[in-house]
């Protein structure tokens, strides 16, 4: 029998591209391997002719960076963690259109600014682990969404000066760094606006336990005080930013005999929710009730009717909260960020014919 061909146990990166190496870029390009990690990372330090040549030899044998080695060599981590808490009894879902819009503006931004985002969902009772995940490396800081019912538990995090910035309420005593609109101001808008529109029995629709909807139903109380107004507790419900909650509260105001002439919801979600109800006990918005919202979700503007609402500075936010992350990360004193401003958008919820 004839000896079998021996085949070459050296294969060429053309064989194996997903085995290409750093090394096997540079020999190909005919250049050092500092000089391909400069190149891939868009280092104006390489002339645009190399560059190109790197990039088309990677292109053709589909390499990619791989990011944690580049951080593990550098002892340079660029991932930020971006955590969402988890409250079992109020249970804001992940597919809420203001956290939408808020992870979505912290991806664009971190892009921007040469990071990664690890997104993290974290049951709220496990906030005093959060710092594991830069203990283990795992991120260089984290941005929290929300203070929940947990700012004691926040402020002993910050003691252990982690980098973490939230996005919430301006707080006594706080003693991390926290990014988040006026809401005081935001519910005085909407309250002043409904009364000025001769609304004189509004209804509330939120969970006051929060820190950002006290402030927000503070300074909606606020305005009616000023106006003579005093708020019937029977028009208020306590309830968390869920939708089948808005419908249900709204539901049983209608069917107990208590039909508001206005309506102020703590998120654009619920108020959308409360149009629904209203509409399915026959009633008009706005020709029978006037609603106004809290966000300005992307949706906002092509709900039916569209709503009335107070927007929420989200991009400003964004950049705010990882500016002064990266702050902290650079150990660069960061300024306590000063609350950012709200603006009432008036559409068509809460404008009479």
């Amino acid at each position: 029998m004839p000896a079998k061909p021996t085949r070459n146990r050296k294969a060429s990166a053309a064989e194996h591209p997903g085995r290409m190496q750093m090394a096997d870029i540079a020999r190909l390009a005919g250049v050092s391997t500092s000089t391909v990690s400069r190149a891939l990372k868009g280092s104006k330090l390489v002339n645009d002719e190399t560059r190109q040549r790197i990039e088309q030899i990677a292109s053709q044998f589909h390499y990619t960076v791989n990011q944690l080695a580049m951080s593990l060599r550098s002892g340079t981590n660029r991932t930020i963690a971006v955590v969402v808490p988890y409250e079992k009894d109020r249970r804001q879902n992940f597919t809420d259109p203001f956290l939408h819009g808020m992870i979505g503006a912290l991806a664009d931004v971190l892009t921007e600014r040469d990071y990664e985002m690890l997104l993290v969902r974290m049951e709220a009772g496990q906030l005093p682990s959060i710092g594991s995940l830069v203990d283990a490396g795992r991120t260089a800081g984290i941005i929290l969404i929300g203070q929940w019912h947990h700012h004691d538990q926040l402020n002993t995090i910050a003691d252990r000066h982690l980098p973490l910035v939230v996005w919430g309420a301006q707080l006594p005593q706080q003693r991390y760094h926290c990014v988040g609109g006026q809401n005081t101001v935001g519910g005085r808008l909407a309250g002043e606006h409904l009364l000025g529109q001769g609304c004189r029995s509004i209804a509330f629709l939120g969970d006051r336990d929060l820190p950002e909807v006290e402030q927000r139903y503070r300074g909606f109380t606020a305005a009616l005080r000023k106006h003579g107004v005093k708020h019937d507790p029977a028009l208020r419900k306590d309830i968390p930013f869920l939708a089948p909650d808005a419908r249900r509260a709204t539901l049983e105001w209608i069917d107990h005999g208590v039909v508001p002439d206005g309506l102020f919801a703590a998120s654009d979600l619920l108020a959308m929710a409360a149009i629904g109800a209203l509409r399915e006990r026959g009633l008009d918005v706005p020709k029978d009730v006037l609603v106004v919202g809290y966000d300005d979700v992307d949706f906002a503007a092509h709900f039916h009717p569209s709503l009335t609402t107070v927007r929420q500075p989200v991009q400003l936010g964004a950049e705010a909260m990882v500016d002064t992350l990266l702050d902290l990360l650079g150990q660069t004193p960061a300024a306590h960020a000063p609350e950012l401003p709200t603006q009432l958008i008036v559409r068509e919820s809460s404008q009479r014919a």
